[in-house]
């Protein structure tokens, strides 16, 4: 074969839907284009933000002699993961206390995803031939790439309920006490993405008795800490409520992409919770051979920068402020879009659901006609779901937005 024939059977994949949209913004020439896609936190101008702890932090490193360049343990950056499992867990936490939580550093909440899914293909019993883990409907879309990448069968569970753009939390309820027993289950620890639709405090006690009666692993992804309510350590109830039982399996993909602005840093933890220290060791000697095989070690710039953060007082106390800063412009953008819907342009339909949603993202339960009708004629650009990043929003855009919003409502109901 030669080589201009090599490849000439290879077709190209789809391209990513987000990606796809920011391009397609980049490329509009529109004086009023707004991207709603992405998920990543823009300030009041639209502009990326580099958090002023984080600047704090490089400002440092550039000065520190320690802040070589060698390679890191396997499991990462020490100070880093040391601190991760307790922004996390808390400090009381006694898988940490009793040595039984294992912490792998991994490139993002996508790497800590993938490198949790391969252990538990290679060593959990799952109760189906297929593997499945079940995930909510809807969940990030690529919950569902890694999974299938490493042989787990994704399968979803309800989750979300259009018509009251609500938490489909009865039929949840059902479909877990129908699962077999031993069932890997996916869950949001905050802040849900797509939907920012999140249990109770209430409902997550229910769920937690189901999973305990019923032998499910918790797989938690907790992608957004501190976006839910500006509070880490009430963003991390869920995880901390499961870990506090001692009865459920679990593991936490954790992510420090958005709540500490490190997007391109790629920072991340998966923590396993085991039942004794020689548990602990096991497990993390195999998390370790996953990781050697896949990337040798993990980059460390990002970790110690999270390591300084959470260690010294006076930067975690501005990352702190920070935290509060983008969850309180997220809220604020909520209650304008709200108000502009409701008050201002009386847009014909129930709009509560944008303010009783949490975190960065928002259904905003329109259909897709609609949803393109928005990104070809407004230059407002979201993805066909519905979903919006509310981060997207700003004091010099969200009438534009909100005006568009009501348009194509009327004019769907005119139909």
């Amino acid at each position: 074969m030669s080589t201009n024939e090599l490849w000439s059977h290879v077709k190209p994949g789809p391209p990513d839907a987000i990606l796809a949209l920011s391009d397609m913004y980049a490329k509009d020439t529109s004086e009023n284009k707004v991207n709603l896609g992405i998920g990543a936190y823009r300030d009041e101008h639209g502009k990326p933000w580099i958090l002023p702890a984080v600047q704090m932090a490089k400002e440092q490193l550039v000065h520190d002699p320690q802040a070589n360049h060698e390679y890191q343990p396997i499991s990462g950056f020490p100070p880093f993961t040391a601190a991760a499992c307790r922004l996390l867990f808390g400090e009381d936490a006694a898988s940490i206390k009793e040595g039984r939580l294992v912490v792998n550093q991994t490139i993002s909440g996508t790497g800590a995803n993938h490198v949790g899914a391969s252990f538990l293909q290679h060593f959990y019993s799952f109760p189906t031939e297929d593997k499945k883990i079940y995930v909510t409907d809807p969940s990030w879309p690529n919950h569902y790439a890694i999974f299938k990448a490493v042989g787990l069968t994704p399968t979803s569970y309800p989750y979300y309920d259009a018509s009251s753009r609500s938490l489909a939390f009865d039929k949840m309820m059902s479909a877990l006490n129908d699962m077999p027993d031993g069932s890997v289950v996916l869950l949001h620890a905050c802040a849900h993405n797509p939907t920012g639709v999140d249990p109770t405090e209430a409902q997550w006690r229910e769920m937690a008795d189901v999973f305990a009666k019923k032998h499910l692993f918790a797989f938690f992804d907790s992608a957004y800490q501190g976006f839910a309510s500006g509070d880490p350590a009430k963003d991390a109830f869920a995880v901390r409520l499961f870990e506090s039982r001692g009865d459920i399996g679990m593991l936490v993909c954790q992510s420090f992409a958005k709540n500490a602005g490190l997007y391109g840093e790629r920072i991340g933890a998966l923590h396993v919770v085991t039942g004794s220290k020689e548990q602990a060791e096991a497990v993390g000697s195999q998390l370790n051979l996953i990781v050697r095989s896949e990337m040798s070690t993990e980059p460390v710039y990002g970790a110690r920068i999270v390591a300084k953060i959470l260690t010294e007082p006076e930067m975690r106390a501005e990352w702190d402020r920070n935290i509060q800063t983008m969850s309180q412009r997220i809220i604020q953008m909520r209650h304008a879009l709200f108000d502009l819907l409701t008050q201002r342009f009386k847009t014909p339909g129930t709009w509560n659901h944008i303010v009783d949603q949490t975190g960065m993202f928002s259904y905003l339960g329109i259909d897709e006609a609609m949803c393109h009708r928005l990104v070809t004629e407004g230059h407002i650009y979201l993805v066909k779901t519905g979903r919006i990043s509310m981060a997207g929003l700003n004091p010099g855009n969200v009438e534009y937005v909100a005006s568009w919003i009501d348009k194509v409502v009327r004019e769907r109901a005119n139909l």
